[in-house]
């Protein structure tokens, strides 16, 4: 059986999604040592997106195959009871053997929270980069303008190996400011690795008056990592949504 897996995490404590040789800290590998403890089996789950060290995520997808056939909501129950307290799986539902929580996404949600004033903001910290300072964000609004739609964000993109396409299409950046935290959403077909952190890095710059709105364009035009701004850093980014086709 082949099921779905909707899950929230916190990623202050883990070296991102992605299993690895060198840790036993990540999202993937805590889900299939549960699972594997659970059913007596091997299993491999794949993420919709391999969110980096210290991210968080409110609405991961993610699927897996198992041999045997399990009710969902008792494998979500003995799912949650294992995992560690800052994993937590929200859904999970039988799907279409041909389902695959990565290749069939169509759709990403992304938000990245920071602060705007002074505060500590001790409740969400761990949620928030703590930049503290106000921005001019109605210079960074029309710097975001120039992301919409359609481009080549290579100089948004840290892998300087990638031999797949960097083509990629945002439909909106959003910006909300309340409580002296201001939220910056993220929605597109897709990111590339370290994009919307290095979108964050380079839209500060503009905040803080260091660069010009209309130099967004010239950024795009290098496809060159060095033409953008600095990573923002990872405890401000947080994982909403993963979107599909509707069947």
């Amino acid at each position: 059986m082949n099921y779905k897996l909707v899950l929230q995490y916190d990623g202050t404590k883990y070296d991102g999604w992605q299993k690895q040789g060198n840790t036993s800290r990540t999202i993937q590998g805590k889900l299939e040592q549960v699972l594997s403890r659970l059913t007596g089996e091997q299993v491999e789950v794949h993420g919709a997106g391999r969110t980096d060290a210290g991210v968080h995520a409110k609405g991961q997808t993610a699927s897996v195959r198992l041999s045997g056939a399990y009710h969902p909501e008792e494998l979500k129950a003995q799912m949650n009871r294992y995992l560690p307290e800052d994993i937590e799986v929200l859904e999970v539902n039988a799907v279409p053997e041909r389902f695959h929580s990565r290749l069939n996404a169509v759709g990403k949600t992304y938000a990245y929270r920071l602060t705007v004033d002074g505060g500590k903001h001790v409740f969400e910290r761990r949620f928030l980069y703590l930049y503290g300072k106000p921005l001019d964000t109605r210079a960074m609004k029309r710097a975001a303008e120039y992301f919409a739609g359609s481009h080549d964000f290579k100089s948004f993109c840290s892998n300087k190996r990638m031999k797949k396409s960097t083509v990629r299409t945002v439909e909106s950046i959003r910006f909300q400011e309340e409580d002296g935290i201001l939220t910056i959403t993220f929605t597109g077909d897709g990111f590339l690795y370290h994009m919307i952190r290095i979108m964050v890095g380079t839209l500060l710059e503009v905040g803080e008056g260091k660069r010009r709105p209309e130099s967004m364009q010239a950024i795009l035009d290098a496809k060159d990592r060095q033409a953008a701004g600095p990573l923002a850093p990872a405890e401000g980014l947080t994982l909403e949504e993963v979107f599909y086709e509707r069947t």
